[in-house]
């Protein structure tokens, strides 16, 4: 059986200027931020597999109070260092998802945050957020990773890695975002990135404004929620606040 850890990095409101700015859930209040602002959880996912150590997308890169980066201190929480990892699988790139793919050091020097993995990128997504850039891309946490012999670039509308991980490109929340289905013993774990980002959004049909197609992405989302519920899906979700594990 798998075993799913979250690895939240915390709450966040989001503008219109995609700047990702700190919630206190105890104390703040999401009307005093600007007019339109969400309130998202950032949270990537480690995935342990019978053959492999796997996180779901690398959150914001951020770095807590004792100077470590979050990921690498959330994954040491729960007994596993950065060069544990193997595979790193990535829905999209924008920087709420990729701003840890790499770091800097105190000398400024770049290192892979999981020096040992393998970084699981759809071609037309790289091309794509280099041609695209700021606000939503930040080419500056892109560009190491792609020279670097860790990339696996992923290509076509669907296929397997490994003969158990399966990447489909969906297209709706931006226009090379793909999503990833494990099949491991009876364990089927989905994670649809922004697709389906919330749980409420599996259970609820409605067109999100900060979809690229965003009647597509709800249908996608309905699609997901449907098979999910037939076939047993763990879902993942990444911008869930309450509930970042659950069964339909």
């Amino acid at each position: 059986m798998a075993e799913i850890y979250p690895l939240s990095e915390g709450v966040f409101t989001v503008g219109h200027d995609k700047m990702f700015v700190p919630f206190d859930t105890d104390n703040d209040i999401l009307n005093h931020r600007p007019t339109g602002s969400l309130l998202v959880e950032v949270q990537p996912f480690l995935v342990v597999t019978a053959r492999d150590v796997i996180i779901f997308d690398t959150g914001l890169g951020f770095y807590n109070a004792d100077g470590e980066l979050t990921i690498h201190h959330n994954l040491r929480q729960h007994g596993y260092e950065p060069a544990m990892v193997t595979k790193v699988l990535m829905s999209h790139l924008h920087k709420d998802h990729a701003g840890c793919m790499v770091f800097k050091d105190n000398q400024g020097i770049t290192h892979t945050t999981f020096p040992n993995a393998d970084y699981y990128i759809y071609r037309p997504e790289a091309g794509f957020a280099l041609e695209k850039g700021l606000p939503s891309y930040n080419p500056a946490d892109i560009d190491p990773i792609l020279a670097t012999s860790q990339i696996k670039w992923l290509d076509g509308d669907t296929g397997l890695i490994d003969d158990y991980i399966q990447y489909t490109h969906s297209g709706g929340h931006c226009p090379e975002h793909i999503v990833f289905l494990i099949t491991d013993g009876n364990d089927k774990i989905f994670y649809g990135g922004d697709e389906a980002p919330q749980l409420k959004q599996l259970k609820m049909n409605y067109v999100a404004k900060y979809d690229f197609n965003g009647k597509k992405a709800m249908q996608l989302r309905a699609g997901y929620a449907e098979q999910g519920r037939k076939e047993g899906w763990k879902f993942l979700f990444y911008h869930d606040t309450k509930c970042p594990v659950a069964m339909l």
